[in-house]
């Protein structure tokens, strides 16, 4: 499964290495792809997207879902 989720407050490539290591911290697997400038992270290998945004929330980020597919 892909989902791709916005980070309104990830505004650069420190930001980004924090939100890809929130993620990996829940899903270590993942493969996460960051674009600073649309402010959107593609994630695969998430069954269920909850969790990872449950746990950038709780790590500050501003983190909504933008789009989930399966494979």
């Amino acid at each position: 499964m892909t989902s791709i989720l916005t980070i309104a407050n990830m505004t650069c490539g420190g930001c980004a290495k924090g939100v890809a290591a929130t993620i990996r911290s829940v899903v270590p697997a993942a493969t996460v792809e960051a674009d600073v400038p649309s402010r959107r992270v593609i994630i695969g290998g998430v069954a269920d997207p909850a969790p990872v945004l449950a746990a950038l929330r709780g790590d500050g980020w501003d983190a909504a879902l933008a789009q989930a597919s399966t494979p």
